[in-house]
């Protein structure tokens, strides 16, 4: 039996464009660069400079515009039916030469000269040109070389590296010819390299030494006692070799000075590209108040190219319009929709980014004026969300990735949100102020006899903030504290 009826559904859906125009915020200002270089490619229509008026927008907001671009590639529209006097300008005077640009004037180098260093493995196998080896065991000594990681382990069995070298090399030998180019490869620099664990990879460095009193020690530590080394467990060291409290730290002194990751040492020939972090905002103190300035990268200056309009206004004063010059009217205006349409985007960006900032600024002014990390306030998304009126997934967007540089340092600016806790008085601090603190009265501690977590919190207790036990330990891991056992010294 059919039946029919009628439904009411409402759902929510978001258009490419502010899909896109979301993903715009979230890029910090190296990756919005590169998208802005991505977009000039792909769109002929778009330009960039101050020699051409920009497209004219009085708003920032863009939502009522994508309405009307959502199914333009859909709906195909005949060329007759285009308006061609609303993609043309009569104005003669450039659109930047009305405007001021409210952002900072960004005078450094935008191009960052890149080194050609020598890579990690490079140098090993230069170094072993300075050994003399027949063919197969300079195949042998390259296949290792090649297994070696970025910390500059080998990470494999002896065996399992003879059977890759006859599966994969060609090559075919034994676990005895393996083991002497191993060998060699240990006296290769860094010292330590080649190692199949951090064991195997301190005592390489340790034997590199000239041999003393105390490095002879910490090589028999490490030989026999390494497990008790690893867990501190010093008292049962003392009385193992019958030695004092002063032998014992001379020979953990010399094992602490060692590099756990050879390979990531060296740095001059890493291949591992440099992140530069550049600030997208900057705030300043001039006259005792606070001055924010938008990184003059996230502004740039766009304007729709002026031969697409020329070539619209030739289609219009044409008499005679062929099919192929209907066909180029509806790519110009495609190519001219998605020009404006990115403009208003990226003006869009700039305003969300600016008032955002703005109001994170002056929610933590104190910090901002003296940067006393104990005047930051409690401050969560939704604090700025409702100051701005955006939603607080924009907030998020605007304080993930974006770095500001103040006179104190450059900030991320995700580090000056946290969450409140009440202290004895009943006032709300902030949780970073109370990582300070702690931060602080471990670093103070007797390291011979570290705290514990329940310690700590009596301590933080007495000093007016009742925090658990169990909270401590988390502010610990998040500080990246070991627990009082590993915090012990000697």
């Amino acid at each position: 039996m059919l039946k029919q009826n009628l439904q009411l559904k409402l759902s929510q859906k978001l258009s490419p464009q502010q899909i896109q125009l979301m993903k715009l915020i979230q890029l910090p200002t190296q990756a919005f660069e590169q998208r802005l270089k991505e977009e000039m490619v792909e769109n002929p229509a778009l330009e960039t400079g101050t020699d051409e008026p920009e497209y004219e927008k009085d708003e920032f907001d863009t939502t009522d515009e994508f309405d009307d671009y959502d199914d333009y590639d859909n709906d195909r529209i005949e060329a007759d039916e285009i308006n061609i006097d609303e993609y043309l300008s009569d104005d003669e005077t450039p659109d930047y030469k009305l405007q001021a640009n409210n952002y900072s004037d960004d005078d450094e180098d935008r191009s960052m000269p890149f080194a050609a260093p020598v890579s990690f493995h490079q140098s090993l196998i230069d170094q072993l040109n300075t050994f003399i080896l027949n063919d197969d065991e300079r195949e042998i000594a390259e296949f290792l070389v090649g297994s070696i990681d970025d910390m500059g382990y080998i990470r494999r069995s002896i065996p399992d590296i003879v059977d890759d070298l006859a599966f994969t090399q060609g090559v075919y030998t034994d676990e005895k010819m393996v083991e002497h180019i191993m060998h060699i490869i240990h006296q290769l620099e860094p010292s330590g390299v080649g190692a199949s664990d951090l064991q195997e990879c301190l005592l390489l460095q340790l034997k590199h030494k000239t041999p003393t009193a105390p490095i002879e020690l910490a090589i028999s530590i490490l030989e026999t006692q390494f497990d008790a080394f690893t867990k501190k467990h010093y008292d049962k060291l003392l009385q193992k070799y019958d030695i004092s409290q002063d032998q014992l730290r001379a020979a953990i002194d010399e094992i602490e000075r060692l590099n756990p990751k050879p390979g990531g040492s060296y740095d001059s020939t890493s291949s591992k590209a440099v992140e530069h972090v550049v600030p997208d905002f900057a705030i300043k103190i001039v006259d005792g108040e606070l001055e924010l300035s938008l990184n003059g990268r996230n502004a740039p200056e766009l304007h729709v190219s002026k031969d697409y309009q020329e070539m619209l206004q030739s289609y219009k004063d044409s008499r005679d319009k062929s099919s192929q010059q209907k066909d180029a009217v509806q790519f110009i205006k495609q190519k001219l929709d998605s020009a404006k349409w990115f403009i208003d985007a990226i003006r869009q960006r700039q305003e969300t980014l600016f008032v955002t900032m703005n109001a994170i600024m002056h929610y933590q002014e104190e910090f901002f004026l003296d940067g006393d990390e104990g005047k930051l306030r409690p401050m969560i998304l939704k604090d700025i969300a409702d100051m701005v009126g955006l939603d607080i997934s924009t907030v998020s967007r605007v304080a993930n990735s974006k770095y500001v540089e103040t006179p104190y340092g450059t900030k991320l600016i995700k580090e000056f949100f946290s969450e409140a806790m009440k202290n004895d008085q009943g006032e709300d601090v902030s949780t970073i102020e109370i990582k300070k603190i702690l931060e602080t009265v471990i670093s103070e501690e007797d390291k011979r006899k570290p705290l514990p977590d329940d310690k700590l919190a009596d301590i933080l207790k007495e000093r007016g903030y009742p925090i658990a036990r169990r909270t401590i330990a988390k502010y610990r891991e998040q500080l990246d504290i070991p627990v009082a056992r590993m915090r012990k010294k000697i």
